[in-house]
């Protein structure tokens, strides 16, 4: 183990010991530590992270994994019922919208960008981070239902678009001749196979592993690491039958969280190894990602990346909420709370290993840049703007404040405060870990 090693081991322990504290100064761990990587990597030369393409693609691949199942295990559908037609909307409307008109104005605005780069800008950008915003998701004045409503858009929209990016990266990759004429074609049997087989897999280890508790033959001590273990499981596997990793993984998620009644604690210890690699990812983007897109920012991305936390974020949100009985402030508030952060990067990665190098110049300082506004912008933002929409909301009446016990910690508390990770949410747990709040 070398000095680099020892210093990211220090910063994560040092973290620990002072997570709760910088929560007052609305300092969350993403920012903390893509200041870190930057600060101590390209700023003092004190952080030498050059890591090979493979080790960069393993923790990219294992954080996407283990975030997706997470994302996934924890929702409880039963429990997302009395509000499925707001979650059907923003994620079955709003979505799409977000990543057609994103991928419209990247074809437009980024100069070199074929429309397969472009569609892997719209969903590579789409998808949301509430660890960003966490701020605001503790915040009690925040009506719980609202607080719900991001919380489970943004542990599913990345599940959703991950099909969409792997098409797009094929299609870079067979328009540029770096991968045979028929990827794509190839990547949607991929898709379909991943899909099918996560479903079977993920049946089958939910009902064993309900089993095996009911019946006293699992500790739970253990289980937690057995489905920590099921999820890349299903990855690999997933691979071996010719499917896609990702999506095998995300499906098997869905069905284990919908048949396993496991007790949270033993999801807790997948979200925590999510949450441990998640941390290191932020770290990496800025020691690495951030240095290199800083020599190719143009215009054209300052401008894109505006553009994808406002115009294209909030008009798709707006358009399909129409109807829903929500009123233009709530509308508004739920459309800014769209910070990109966690799976933007680990596609940004995926690009720049899977990616010619003029292919990964035209897309990733778009998603480099982007993310970077999001940590500032949505960091800053997050407790004055939930203070004030709580006010109003409140003096309207409009849900109900405080927490109750089926609101469950969230998305991404553990990657945004590694810590004691109380919040709100639905479903099994929070996203990316937590304990559930009394």
């Amino acid at each position: 183990m070398d000095g680099t090693s020892s210093v990211v081991l220090l910063l994560l322990f040092l973290w620990c010991l002072c997570s709760r504290r910088m929560e007052r100064y609305e300092l969350t761990a993403p920012a903390a530590f893509v200041l870190l990587g930057l600060l101590l990597g390209e700023g003092t030369g004190v952080l030498h992270l050059a890591l090979p393409h493979e080790t960069v693609k393993l923790l990219a691949e294992v954080t996407l994994v283990w975030v997706l199942f997470t994302d996934a295990a924890r929702l409880s559908f039963r429990a997302l019922r009395p509000e499925l037609g707001l979650y059907g909307r923003l994620l079955g409307i709003g979505l799409p919208l977000c990543v057609a008109l994103g991928t419209v104005l990247a074809a437009v605005l980024l100069p070199g960008v074929s429309w397969w780069a472009a569609l892997y800008v719209g969903a590579a950008l789409a998808p949301t981070d509430a660890a960003l915003g966490a701020t605001m998701m503790v915040n009690p004045v925040v009506p719980a239902k609202i607080r719900r409503l991001i919380n489970v858009e943004s542990g599913l929209n990345d599940g959703i678009v991950t099909p969409l990016v792997v098409l797009a990266l094929a299609g870079v990759s067979a328009a540029e001749h770096t991968a045979p004429p028929d990827a794509t074609g190839h990547a949607v049997v991929q898709l379909v196979v991943g899909a099918a087989y996560g479903a079977v897999v993920g049946l089958a280890a939910g009902w064993l592993l309900r089993t095996a508790l009911r019946n006293g033959w699992a500790a739970e001590d253990f289980a937690g690491a057995g489905v920590l273990a099921l999820a890349l499981l299903g990855y690999s596997s997933a691979l071996a039958f010719g499917g896609n990793g990702f999506i095998a993984a995300f499906v098997a998620g869905l069905a284990v969280g919908s048949t396993h009644g496991a007790p949270q604690r033993v999801l807790l210890y997948v979200e925590q190894s999510a949450a441990l690699v998640s941390v290191l990812v932020w770290l990496v983007f800025g020691a690495l990602l951030l240095p290199e897109a800083f020599d190719h920012f143009t215009w054209q991305t300052a401008v894109y990346a505006v553009l994808s936390l406002t115009v294209i974020r909030m008009l798709p949100v707006a358009l399909s909420l129409i109807g829903s009985g929500l009123d233009l402030k709530t509308i508004l508030f739920v459309g800014w709370f769209g910070p990109r952060g966690l799976a933007s990067i680990i596609f940004g990665l995926l690009a720049v290993e899977e990616l010619a190098v003029p292919d990964t110049r035209a897309v990733a300082p778009v998603v480099t840049l982007t993310v970077l506004l999001s940590v500032l912008a949505h960091g800053l933002t997050s407790a004055p703007l939930a203070n004030r929409y709580g006010a109003a909301a409140a003096a309207k009446g409009i849900g109900r404040a405080g927490t109750t016990a089926d609101e469950l910690p969230v998305r991404g508390m553990a990657a945004g405060g590694l810590h004691h990770g109380h919040g709100h949410g639905h479903g099994h747990g929070r996203r990316r870990g937590g304990a559930a709040p009394s």
